[in-house]
């Protein structure tokens, strides 16, 4: 999913090349035991969790592989999306790259043989020991590139979900409770109407504003509709009693102020700013932007799962991937083996990002052992229900511009609904 991190690429690449941009390429052999160099691809800011933990992993693996030194690129979000299928088939290819996980993305490079199959590395290491079966589902992938059962072509060192954040000094100077259910949640929202304060951070141009209409309908599905959705083991409906009902509630909610008509051209670092200033009350994101809220924001703030459904958004995080390509494959899952350690994993944990396979005592600020324990909550339940944008190529767009016509009120919701059903239609592998 896009993320926050985009707006910290370059000062991430720039800190981490200054400090990790070493001299010299390795041998062309496979894990050759002359290899020099391991180049690294990823995109997560220094100060973030997996940043931190990732920049002492890389030490480690310096001082465990004498004579091997990490070469970190400069790459951005955007950039590795866009030009991965092309860069993957050529000499340029990474030794290891993060790479985002679904159907159209880690799934379609699979599928198109550009992605190294890791199953027999992933078995010999316990990796799959480590990662709980709703985390790993983005990681395998079948022959059509369709995710949850095949081969692992990519491991995630850390998880991920989406989350209601709120600003606890609003709340209460407003004499508003955390919200319990779904019906105190609008109530609440009402109440800032009141005040004139549009209580929703939102962007329409990027997320969250789909993960907002996708979320409505989780609450009124289940596992077998997410399944059909994202998995292709049924029919996807999209005049479905839940598709129906969230598209419905997010066009009275733009009408009754709760969503900005203006954030339709809004992007998602808009949306988190106008959160950390205190500009709108809540804000429905992912745990990406955890740690820089905890660095970031002034006032008191907490979280809470979305009320009154079972499912939300989440996944396991980002992957690491290795091209197939890669010139020293051995000395990527090397790495990828440090970043899986309890050390690394209960850094992740401390620093407020959601490990895999970290000691649960070992986490000791307060804020992230929250975090950690809704996260647990969702994947025991069985309650990650990955991303709108996942099943086909190209949906992302469509979610964008479709879900804008319902903030502005260019379309209605059965116009909208009917314009995703022939984008998944036409989309659906055969």
């Amino acid at each position: 999913m896009l993320t926050a991190r985009r707006r910290a690429a370059a000062v991430a690449a720039a800190v981490l090349s200054g400090t990790l941009l070493l001299a010299s390429c390795g041998e062309s052999d496979s894990g050759s035991s002359d290899a020099k160099t391991l180049t690294l691809w990823h995109y997560e800011a220094p100060e973030s969790a997996m940043g931190q933990a990732w920049n002492e992993a890389i030490k480690e693996f310096e001082k465990t592989h004498p004579g091997v030194k990490v070469r970190y690129e400069e790459k951005g979000f955007e950039q590795i999306q866009k030009t991965a299928p092309m860069v993957l088939n050529s000499d340029d290819a990474p030794d290891l790259m993060e790479y985002n996980k679904g159907n159209a993305t880690a799934g379609l490079l699979s599928k198109q043989g550009l992605l190294t199959d890791m199953t027999a590395e992933v078995e010999k290491r316990g990796w799959d020991k480590l990662i709980a079966p709703s985390v790993r589902t983005t990681s395998q992938y079948d022959a059509k590139g369709v995710m949850g059962s095949g081969n692992w072509y990519g491991v995630p060192n850390y998880a991920e979900y989406t989350m209601v954040y709120y600003n606890k000094d609003l709340f209460k100077k407003y004499g508003i409770a955390e919200p319990k259910t779904l019906d105190d949640l609008t109530k609440a929202m009402d109440t800032f109407v009141g005040k004139g304060i549009t209580p929703l951070a939102n962007a329409g141009a990027e997320y969250p504003a789909q993960q907002y209409l996708y979320q409505l309908a989780l609450s009124k599905a289940d596992r077998s509709w997410v399944d059909s959705y994202e998995l292709y083991k049924g029919k996807t409906d999209f005049h479905d009693p839940a598709w129906t009902y969230a598209a419905e509630t997010f066009a009275d909610w733009v009408k009754k102020g709760y969503i900005a008509k203006s954030s339709s051209g809004t992007k998602a670092e808009d949306a988190g700013v106008a959160f950390m200033s205190g500009k709108n009350p809540i804000f429905f994101s992912g745990s990406w932007w955890f740690g820089r809220f905890k660095e970031e924001i002034k006032f008191d703030w907490g979280t809470f799962l979305w009320p009154d459904s079972k499912m939300t958004l989440g996944s396991g995080g980002n992957l690491w991937v290795v091209p197939k390509g890669a010139k020293n494959k051995d000395l990527a899952y090397d790495f990828i083996d440090i970043t899986m350690k309890k050390k690394y994993q209960n850094l992740l944990g401390n620093k407020g990002g959601v490990p895999v396979a970290a000691d649960a005592s070992a986490i000791t600020d307060e804020q992230s052992k929250a975090l950690i324990e809704n996260f647990n909550t969702l994947s025991a339940n069985d309650g990650l229900a990955f991303y709108p944008d996942w099943p086909v190529p190209g949906f992302y767009d469509v979610l964008v511009s479709e879900t804008q016509k319902l903030i502005t009120g260019k379309a209605t919701p059965d116009a909208y609904l009917d314009a995703l059903q022939k984008a998944y239609d036409d989309g659906v592998p055969q």
